[in-house]
């Protein structure tokens, strides 16, 4: 089911998870999302950064890259209309609901663009944007308040995206009000050698994870995925290699134990 407005958020949803992107609550955690949908939890995936360009809105450069690796034409407004329909099957397919905020992906954001290339789209928060680090954080908190008994969840900003990041950091301002907010791996960055320990080293905070089996679940998982039909070739080369790749790094996370997979949560 997809929600329009905020006011349709209740009490009934246990699990709420916040994605920058279309995809990347899936991509990170889709298998505990099919356990909980499968024992009745009401679950929900709120895509922060999945606002509809106006009509007409001219391509930047790096904006125009972007969109043709992902196969999406030079419309922005149709490129993004098509994205929501694909978040829409894939997270409807486990079981959840969708709700997509207004704000626009980084790659749309300013005039000029505030991000150019991907050094930038992968480097620090612009000054344009430090602003929606609290504005973030204020639509996280109204969400929780009308579903105070969900758990929440958020990028743990591993890889650096600017939008993983600002994301992350508006989810801390409610986890440092000791809510139920718990941190997701974003894959698949955080397959790069080092990436999570780097990201540890960077937010500088006592950390606990939390490992839920998902083996029974992944092949759910993985067929949501291949729902985001603009994304896989991009981020895997092939659906083949997505299916090996998000196996693979779910059971190296508990080696001793072969044919066990999981996926990992950070609290702090």
């Amino acid at each position: 089911m997809q929600l329009t407005a905020l006011d349709h958020i209740n009490q009934q949803y246990r699990q709420i998870y916040f994605q920058p992107h279309f995809d990347d609550a899936i991509l990170s955690a889709g298998g505990s999302m099919r356990l909980q949908t499968a024992t009745g939890q009401r679950v929900l995936v709120v895509t922060v950064f999945g606002g509809v360009p106006p009509a007409g809105t001219p391509l930047g450069a790096f904006a125009a890259q972007n969109h043709q690796r992902m196969g999406l034409g030079s419309d922005a407004t149709e490129a993004v209309r098509r994205r929501r329909e694909e978040d829409r099957a894939a997270v409807e397919s486990l079981g959840a609901d969708v709700f997509w905020l207004d704000y626009p992906d980084a790659i749309y954001r300013g005039t000029p663009p505030l991000y150019q290339n991907e050094e930038s789209l992968f480097g620090d928060i612009s000054a344009g944007d430090l602003a929606l680090d609290e504005e973030l954080a204020s639509v996280f908190l109204a969400i929780y308040e009308r579903a105070p008994l969900a758990a929440l969840y958020a990028p743990m900003g591993i890889g650096h995206h600017v939008d993983h990041q600002l994301c992350c950091s508006a989810a801390d301002r409610l986890a440092q009000r000791k809510l139920n907010v718990k941190f997701y791996e974003d894959f698949p960055y955080v397959r790069r050698q080092g990436a999570l320990e780097a990201r540890q080293r960077e937010l500088g905070i006592q950390m606990e994870p939390e490992l839920v089996e998902v083996s029974g679940t992944m092949r759910a998982k993985q067929e949501a995925i291949q729902m985001y039909t603009s994304q896989v070739p991009m981020l895997f080369g092939s659906e083949e290699e997505m299916i090996t790749g998000v196996g693979h790094y779910a059971a190296t996370l508990r080696r001793a134990y072969p044919g066990i997979q999981i996926e990992r949560f950070w609290r702090w």
